[in-house]
């Protein structure tokens, strides 16, 4: 009867870790270029306020960290976008650096940007870090901090 339950166990959690791994992301290793051509196809759908690509590209996990300080995460920067309070006119970005790791893409920038805020016209100047996670062949934006330069 021991020896019943013990390969009763086995099978069992043979049967959840390979439940598990069927239902994990996989990891693909990203290269700059696709980093950098994802990274252009979401200065595109922001300048042309495509939330349909945004939702596509924007992980569920995004952090947004604005050079204001003021955090978003995936809905609230979408929205933020949607509701005409954040409209991103022009996204430019120079000295860019990508460095790869594996499946994980981080840029480092210069960015100019022309947004209006709430109904207010800006040109804003900054240092950015843009991160991009590629698996199961899709390449995701994960995660933003920018700096303001003075």
């Amino acid at each position: 009867m021991n020896r019943f339950f013990s390969r009763l166990t086995l099978a069992l959690l043979l049967s959840c870790l390979g439940s598990l791994s069927a239902h994990a992301d996989s990891c693909e290793s990203i290269s700059a270029d696709e980093a950098l051509n994802a990274e252009q196809m979401r200065h595109v759908a922001q300048t042309s306020n495509d939330f349909t690509a945004m939702e596509k590209i924007f992980s569920p996990d995004l952090v947004y960290v604005h050079s204001s300080s003021v955090v978003d995460n995936k809905q609230s920067y979408i929205e933020s976008m949607r509701s005409g309070n954040v409209v991103y006119k022009v996204m430019r970005h120079t000295d860019v650096e990508v460095r790869t790791f594996g499946c994980i893409a981080i840029m480092t920038g210069n960015g100019n940007y022309d947004v209006r805020v709430n109904g207010k016209d800006l040109n804003v100047v900054l240092r950015f870090h843009s991160i991009w996670q590629k698996t199961d062949g899709e390449l995701k934006y994960v995660s933003w901090q920018s700096t303001r330069i003075p």
